[in-house]
């Protein structure tokens, strides 16, 4: 019988570097990473109603609201979140221009 030597595996540390050269998956991550910051942002009432869905050209930020009001709530307050989101934005070199209030887009967990 003959020995059979596995000595040609490539290390876990070389295959994440090279996924990481993807610019794609690189957006991918600050996106996500950028989506969990939103309840960083978010005054009191509004945590669990509301959260991000998706992002459109021209860096809006589509939010999907529990109902209507928190949407025309939350739209009263853009120009604030605006302001307080854009630090956390440029920590991961990103830019949202601006939110969009969608209650259409809310999906029961």
């Amino acid at each position: 019988m003959k020995k059979v030597l596995y000595t040609d595996f490539e290390g876990v540390d070389s295959v994440i570097s090279s996924m990481m050269d993807n610019p794609q998956l690189k957006k991918a991550i600050a996106r996500t990473n950028l989506i969990s910051l939103w309840d960083k942002i978010l005054p009191s009432k509004f945590k669990g109603r509301s959260k991000p869905y998706s992002m459109l050209p021209g860096y809006v930020m589509v939010i999907a609201c529990e109902n209507p009001i928190v949407a025309q709530e939350l739209s009263l307050h853009k120009i604030i979140l605006l302001k307080k989101f854009e630090p956390y934005a440029k920590s991961l070199k990103m830019k949202v221009s601006d939110f969009k209030f969608d209650p259409k887009k809310w999906i029961i967990d």
